[in-house]
């Protein structure tokens, strides 16, 4: 079931049965490509923050005026940006 879906409501029956089948069906067919990416995705963001702010983390790439004119829309994930490059790697994220 995909994560921003609301819960529906238990149905019986036929109806019920055929909303299984569909579930079972997305399990199998989509949702690898789903998570892959969303994991696709965060990496991106991660990397453009990297490239525009950096040098908070002592990585100058871009000159500071480009980095505050992006600084507006950027603020909200700093914290979970600077957590995620500070933490220690190790092989097994690679994996997951």
């Amino acid at each position: 079931m995909p994560e921003n879906a609301e819960p529906k409501k238990k149905r019986s029956g036929l109806m019920g049965m055929l909303d299984n089948v569909k579930e079972v069906m997305y399990g199998m067919a989509s949702h690898d490509m789903s998570r892959a990416a969303l994991r696709t995705r965060a990496s991106m963001e991660h990397l453009f923050i990297l490239i525009t702010m950096g040098d908070l983390i002592g990585v100058p790439i871009l000159p500071p005026y480009y980095s505050l004119r992006l600084l507006p829309y950027v603020v909200p994930q700093i914290a979970t940006w600077k957590r995620r490059m500070l933490r220690e790697k190790d092989l097994a994220d690679a994996m997951f």
